[in-house]
C-alpha cells in the first residue's frame, strides 16, 4: 500500500484537488466588468503575474478565439497560449491555457449583478497534471498558493480600478 506524501510524484493525485475561487463586490455593472475582463490585453492593469497579453490576429473576445500572454512565476518567465472556452456578453468569461482540447488549467470569471454592482468571481481550476506545474503534492500546493494570491490580488486590484475611475 502506497501513500502519497509532500514529496511523492503526483502520479496518484486528482487534477480536481487543485482549484479555487475568490470574489469580490465591485462597482460597476456587469456589462462593463464584462468588457474590462474579456479584453485580455487589459489584465497587465490588475494581475501581478501577466503581461503583453494579446488576442491573435482577427480574433476576439469570442468562443474559440486565441490569445498569448506572458506569465511571471518564482523568477521565471514564459508565454502560454490559451483559448476561449465561455464567453457570455455580462454574465462569464472562459478560458482554457492550452486550449479547449488538451488544455491544462481553466480560467473562470463569473459576474452576479449585486445593489448597484457586480460580485465578480474568479475561478481556477487544473484539468490534467503536467510535470511543467510541478512533480510533486508540494509543488502542485505551491501552485494553487500562488495562483490563489494572484487572483486575490487581481480581484483587488480591478476593484479599485473600477472605484478610480468612476
Amino acid at each position: 500500500m502506497s501513500t502519497t506524501t509532500e514529496n511523492a510524484p503526483f502520479e496518484g493525485l486528482d487534477a480536481a484537488d487543485f482549484a479555487f475561487t475568490r470574489r469580490t463586490w465591485v462597482d460597476a455593472a456587469p456589462a462593463l466588468v464584462y468588457e474590462l475582463v474579456s479584453e485580455v490585453s487589459a489584465i497587465s492593469r490588475w494581475s501581478p503575474d501577466a503581461d503583453d497579453v494579446a488576442f491573435d490576429p482577427d480574433a476576439g473576445p469570442w468562443g474559440g478565439a486565441w490569445f498569448s500572454g506572458r506569465n511571471r512565476r518564482n523568477g521565471e518567465v514564459w508565454t502560454s497560449r490559451s483559448q476561449i472556452v465561455r464567453a457570455d456578453p455580462g454574465t462569464a468569461f472562459g478560458f482554457v491555457v492550452g486550449g479547449a482540447e488538451n488544455g491544462i488549467v481553466h480560467w473562470e470569471w463569473t459576474l452576479t449583478p449585486q445593489g448597484r454592482g457586480t460580485v465578480v468571481q474568479q475561478s481556477w481550476r487544473l484539468l490534467r497534471l503536467d510535470p511543467v506545474l510541478g512533480a510533486t503534492r508540494a509543488d502542485l500546493d505551491a501552485l494553487r498558493r500562488h495562483m490563489t494570491v494572484s487572483v486575490e490580488s487581481t480581484l483587488v486590484a480591478l476593484a479599485e480600478w473600477l472605484a478610480e475611475e468612476r
